[in-house]
């Protein structure tokens, strides 16, 4: 078993070099970078990592271990290569030492969600941690870039940290619904109207939070509270046997 969930964990480890590093490589390496679209492929990436967490380890707790091993390790990597010029080709940073922060951040969000919905629920309410993850992954990266791309409309709030715009709020509710509405169909294999509802309940939820979280904390505030949002919600339609 030890054999196994070190191979695990050599796959984690892999997945990121090859899944991350090389796309990065790639849109990096174009005369004209798109850099939020370089950030959003990494934000990606992390969100795939959860079935490798689910899947690569023979407990919960082990994936929990091989998450934080892997973390420390990139937190102390990411330091002593930070001034190097390759790092700095690479880097899809806002501000010197984002990237680490980020990281620390979001995989904190990942801990808690394994630990949550596999560990201490068990491992059938796994799939909320795939769901909440799938909303933020691919909803965040639509408001940023279909903001970014189509923004006309700034939203002012005092509350509201960074530039923020209606279309770019539309398309995390938009895709957020449909991340949440097709995972819960096909990976969790709910009723199609389930989905549907828990979907059209819990994006305003996701899109409200990504709107008001600080920069940089929607990494753990999206994810976090789509995960507690759907499992009332389930646990009541459940409940009600529709």
């Amino acid at each position: 078993m030890l054999f196994d969930d070190l191979v695990g964990f050599g796959l984690f480890v892999g997945y990121f070099m090859v899944a991350g590093i090389v796309p990065l490589l790639m849109v990096r390496g174009l005369r004209k970078s798109p850099f939020e679209l370089a950030r959003k492929m990494l934000h990606a990436v992390i969100t795939m990592s959860i079935f490798a967490l689910l899947y690569l380890f023979s407990a919960w707790y082990v994936a929990i271990v091989a998450a934080l091993g892997f973390t420390l390790g990139m937190y102390v990597i990411l330091g002593l290569v930070a001034d190097s010029w390759s790092f700095q080709r690479l880097a899809v940073e806002r501000e010197d030492g984002e990237f680490r922060r980020s990281l620390i951040v979001v995989q904190l969000s990942i801990i808690t969600l394994v630990s949550v919905f596999r560990g201490l629920l068990g491992i059938d309410w796994q799939y909320i941690a795939v769901v909440a993850l799938m909303a933020w992954g691919f909803g965040d990266a639509a408001a940023a870039l279909i903001g970014r791309a189509f923004g006309t409309r700034t939203i002012v709030h005092p509350q509201v940290q960074g530039p923020k715009t209606v279309e770019g709020t539309l398309a995390m509710f938009v895709v957020a619904g449909l991340s949440i509405f097709l995972t819960l169909a096909t990976y969790a294999s709910q009723p199609w109207h389930v989905s549907l509802a828990v979907a059209l309940l819990v994006a305003p939820v996701s899109s409200a939070v990504e709107f008001f979280s600080p920069r940089g904390k929607d990494t753990i505030t999206v994810p976090l509270s789509t995960a507690f949002a759907i499992l009332p919600l389930i646990s009541l339609f459940s409940f009600l046997g529709v």
